[in-house]
């Protein structure tokens, strides 16, 4: 019998649809040198692995490489094995879960956390659960607040209000609207990551405190980065205390994989209780939650990696701004380098890889807005100043034979 429908064609349309507009997205296939970060290889062509330097790496610090992170790894792998066996609640609560709870509780002066799988999943779990819980909740959203933020207050069922990016004003025009008596979340990050700007806490949390709203913020971006421990944009402001609920990951600056949430106790109680997304999943790997604890307490204790980090993304702001490229502005450790367009995109991040071994991912629609378009680098403690003399003249070249303008961004 002849199928009614064709469905082959319609997932057919759809790839095709994303080369037409320049938005395939294409996954390059690299292995890290261990101990040797930003250094790689990657497997490109038939010719074996060819040696790059990558400048995209969300492991912003290099702590997936850090001698103390892979051994404590090691070490809890020789001990425990691989898997943690199932859920938290059978058989998958090991004591480094429970210890890496406490220093993620320590690090932000909470009384409790909860681990999740990943940012993504404590996103999404936490804040479906919360909306779900609060009998007639609103949700106010920055609109530029990631997807599983999105996704999480799209699932919890409640009525949502979107404020515009960082304005404070219709922030407060939104919340002066509804009842007082209406529970109230607003959710925001402190560091956005493909701007590189930062959120005014302290003032959103006066908000809060106003028109009597809970606060959750999003420091994946910032935990490890920022701060004289590494509790992100709200230790250095000193602001952690005012937030409800924060939220972070174990696979950025921490170097390995995960998420969590950190905030009182009952509210920890009951994601863990009832977070469908933290209940039936099979819970971190003990060798993840071993790196990752003994990545925390080493950045509690060290600056010297923030410091470099600091000092090389600044370098490389300066430099493309003194070359001529079009550096977006950019208070973090984030640097952004608008192109416009993605086929362009692509087309610079194709021949940075494939002529001078430089590696680093356009950034396309829906992640940013269309014509906005960019090259997003991660400078780290280990990138010389040599390898940003290399950057920077490897894109100006580029830029000056695609005949890419030469300007300094708005």
């Amino acid at each position: 019998m002849r199928a009614l429908v064709d469905y082959n064609g319609i997932f057919q349309a759809a790839i095709d649809r994303l080369h037409d507009e320049g938005r395939y997205r294409v996954f390059i296939d690299v292995l890290r040198n261990k101990g040797a970060f930003p250094d790689a290889r990657c497997f490109a062509g038939h010719n074996g692995p060819k040696p790059i330097t990558v400048w995209c790496s969300n492991d912003y610090l290099g702590m997936g490489q850090h001698p103390s992170v892979v051994a404590a790894m090691e070490e809890a792998l020789h001990d425990v094995g691989a898997g943690s066996g199932g859920t938290r609640n059978i058989a998958g609560n090991t004591h480094y879960h429970v210890d890496l709870e406490a220093e993620l509780a320590d690090l932000h002066g909470k009384e409790g956390a909860l681990l999740f799988t990943s940012g993504y999943v404590s996103n999404e779990a936490t804040l479906s659960t919360l909306g779900k819980l609060l009998p007639g909740c609103i949700i106010f959203s920055d609109e530029t607040n990631h997807a599983s933020m999105i996704a999480g207050i799209r699932n919890s069922g409640c009525d949502k209000c979107v404020f515009r990016h960082n304005d404070l004003a219709h922030l407060e025009q939104l919340l002066r609207e509804e009842d007082a008596e209406t529970p109230k979340l607003i959710a925001f990050e402190s560091v956005y990551s493909m701007d590189g700007d930062v959120a005014p806490i302290a003032s959103i949390c006066d908000l809060a405190d106003r028109y009597g709203a809970l606060t959750y913020c999003d420091e994946v971006h910032a935990v490890g980065m920022y701060g004289a421990r590494g509790g992100g944009v709200t230790e250095r402001d000193a602001v952690a205390d005012r937030v409800t609920i924060l939220e972070g990951t174990l696979g950025k600056a921490f170097g390995v994989m995960g998420g969590y949430v950190a905030a009182d106790q009952t509210i920890i109680d009951c994601i863990r209780s009832y977070a469908p997304g933290f209940i039936f999943t099979t819970s971190l790997s003990p060798v993840l939650v071993a790196g990752a604890l003994a990545s925390v307490r080493h950045l509690k204790a060290s600056g010297e990696e923030r410091a470099a980090q600091q000092a090389g993304a600044a370098s490389l702001k300066r430099k493309l701004t003194e070359a001529g490229l079009p550096v977006m502005d950019s208070v973090t450790h984030i640097v952004p380098l608008l192109v416009g367009c993605p086929i362009k995109a692509k087309r610079i991040s194709d021949i940075l890889l494939a002529e001078y071994g430089l590696y680093v991912q356009p950034i396309n629609f829906p992640t940013v807005p269309r014509g906005t378009e960019r090259l997003r680098f991660t400078p780290g403690p280990y990138h010389s100043e040599a390898m940003i003399d290399e950057l920077v003249d490897a894109l100006s070249e580029v830029w000056g034979r695609l005949e890419l303008e030469k300007r300094r961004a708005a």
